[in-house]
């Protein structure tokens, strides 16, 4: 379980393997706290540790990265320097400073509008039609695996305003039109959704 507060700006190290990806990432964090099989969310997607190692800087890690996974997020789409998103999992006791994230995508979106207002950036993303059901205005989304709130909604797309400080310390300030970016909608949405399919008995 992760709250969308990214803790981290990775780099993507090296690509290897074809169906199955392993790719391994540079990060800041101390590999000593990094244990083997620990889940940590890339760009909103969670991917286990399989392998780490210890650089000037802090630390490498791989995760393998599965056919489904590759097809599903923008995973299948990064190359060896991008930058990416990055979060430990929660642990009890922890502040939750954005809401609940699984780490599990819901759908790829498409950045079609970027506006900058002085400091700030209006984001405009159109999202999968599936997925508009679940989006609401001042409500909850995770883009790239950051906690964002919902600023407007049309019947195709969501707006998002980005704060300075988010712009600064995630991948998201350097979005432009036409990327694709990882969607993960909140969950009381989905299981809204999903209870409203039935009726009582």
């Amino acid at each position: 379980m992760f709250t969308g507060i990214v803790t981290a700006r990775g780099r993507i190290r090296s690509i290897s393997g074809d169906s199955v990806r392993r790719i391994e990432i540079e990060a800041p964090y101390d590999p000593d706290g990094i244990a083997l099989g620990a889940s940590i969310a890339h760009a909103g997607a969670c991917l286990t540790v399989v392998e780490k190692g210890r650089t000037s800087d802090g630390c490498w890690y791989a995760v393998d990265v599965s056919p489904e996974t590759l097809a599903l997020t923008t995973l299948g789409r990064w190359r060896e320097g991008d930058a990416v998103n990055l979060e430990r999992a929660l642990a009890i006791g922890e502040e939750l400073g954005g809401h609940l994230v699984t780490g599990h995508v819901d759908g790829v979106g498409e950045l079609v509008s970027r506006r900058d207002e002085n400091e700030w950036i209006v984001l405009t993303v159109k999202p999968p039609a599936e997925l508009n059901k679940f989006i609401a205005k001042k409500g909850s989304i995770t883009v790239d695996g950051v906690s964002l709130t919902v600023n407007g909604v049309t019947r195709e797309s969501f707006d998002l305003m980005i704060i300075p400080h988010t712009a600064d310390v995630t991948t998201l300030g350097a979005l432009q039109i036409g990327a694709h970016v990882n969607l993960e909608v909140d969950l009381m949405a989905r299981y809204a959704a999903r209870l409203s399919e039935f009726s009582p008995t």
